[in-house]
């Protein structure tokens, strides 16, 4: 049964463990064994509990903070997209709250209701939880907008148009000749990742249905950018294109092309998607997202419903655009 007033040691009482335990296993922190991070996670859904007690007495007050809840803090990528936010909600008066989405459900749900109590609203990307995992872990009691997360139903929503984003980057492959491609893809449990893999599958089966499609899984850093390449190497396999599910990724392959003396893109071509600003600045053919002002698109909307608008429960998907650059071209002869 959940109590008004919650407190740590309440959680620490009904978990049967240490206060120093609560606290480490609820920010994630790897020493904790996972049957005993189980029993505190359940004692906190369970009480109710919400870190930070103080701050609980914000609830019945406007804080103007907007909580951002994101899979990862780092990378251009998500710098782009709070770069947006920032810019709306110092125009509007408010100001951002950041917490990292971990990768377990459980934490990230923990993530998630910690900010009850802070922030007014909530802008949350979770590409790695199901539909389920998510609805779960969102507060009933704060409004959201969801960015990039899986098909949900009745809440507000943005997401990437992966599919067209990947069929042109493919279909610019095949016009300047290439046939036998690479797709480094995101990890499969990441629905971006999933989405873009599928669709460079579909665009190849057009675009150029005698070639056998290659997919190696990466995880969306450019450390496995270079490891897909040097397996492509290692295996013996050959490839005239490179369509990664990121710029990181790209960049990446770009660096094991290079080390292995391919000409980028006389042998080789490579693609990317996001166009992040080193994306701009290295040449990379890219799909573009405005990242920055999908950021403030979904701020400005979550700001308009708390200002005494509607959030309507609608999905607005966000277009993309091939940049054709340096790292695209035709075969050498």
């Amino acid at each position: 049964m959940k109590q008004a007033s919650a407190t740590v040691r309440d959680v620490a009482r009904v978990a049967e463990v240490s206060v120093a335990s609560v606290s480490r296993a609820l920010n994630g922190h790897s020493s904790v064994r996972p049957d005993m991070r189980a029993r505190v996670l359940a004692a906190a859904k369970a009480l109710g509990y919400v870190p930070h007690a103080g701050a609980r007495s914000l609830s019945l007050a406007r804080s103007h903070a907007i909580g951002v809840v994101l899979p990862d803090l780092y990378g251009e990528f998500f710098s782009e997209i709070v770069r947006g936010m920032d810019r709306e909600v110092t125009a509007r008066g408010y100001h951002l709250l950041l917490s990292n989405m971990h990768a377990d459900a459980a934490l990230a749900a923990q993530a998630m209701r910690s900010m009850r109590g802070r922030v007014d609203g909530l802008i949350v990307m979770a590409p790695q939880l199901d539909v389920a995992e998510l609805d779960e872990a969102l507060p009933r009691d704060v409004p959201a907008v969801l960015v990039n997360c899986r098909e949900t139903t009745g809440r507000a929503a943005y997401r990437i148009d992966n599919a067209a984003g990947i069929s042109s980057a493919v279909a610019h492959l095949a016009a300047t000749g290439r046939r036998r491609l690479l797709h480094i893809s995101g990890p499969d449990g990441n629905i971006d990742g999933r989405e873009r893999r599928d669709a460079f599958l579909a665009a190849m089966a057009v675009h150029a249905p005698e070639s056998g499609p290659i997919v190696i899984e990466g995880d969306f850093r450019e450390e496995s950018g270079v490891a897909a390449v040097r397996r492509l190497i290692a295996t013996g396999e050959t490839c005239d294109g490179i369509v990664a599910a990121n710029d990181m990724m790209a960049l990446g392959a770009m660096s094991a092309l290079r080390e292995a003396g391919v000409a980028v893109p006389g042998d080789i071509a490579v693609t990317g998607f996001d166009d992040v600003p080193l994306a701009r600045y290295l040449g990379l053919t890219t799909v573009r997202i405005n990242l920055a002002e999908m950021g403030a698109s979904a701020t400005a909307r979550l700001i308009d419903a708390l200002d005494g608008g509607a959030l309507s429960p609608d999905t607005d998907i966000v277009a993309t655009e091939l940049v054709i650059r340096s790292t695209t071209g035709p075969l050498s002869t």
